[in-house]
């Protein structure tokens, strides 16, 4: 027989409804490290498919 038992807390009421979030808007920076990084990973995605292609089957 355990000497203790947990409990289950629950958390409390909400009391009234949370006010909506509105999201900021991006700035220029961001959009463009954005597309900076979508660039290189499709440049890296056709680097490996390329790399695939040279390679000599194992013999």
């Amino acid at each position: 027989m355990p000497a203790f038992t947990f409990e289950k807390i629950s958390p409390p009421a909400r009391r009234a409804p949370t006010a909506a979030v509105t999201k900021k808007p991006r700035g220029i920076i961001s959009q463009m490290i954005d597309r900076f990084a979508e660039r290189r990973a499709k440049r890296a995605l056709r680097g490996k498919r390329a790399s695939r292609r040279d390679e000599k089957p194992a013999e």
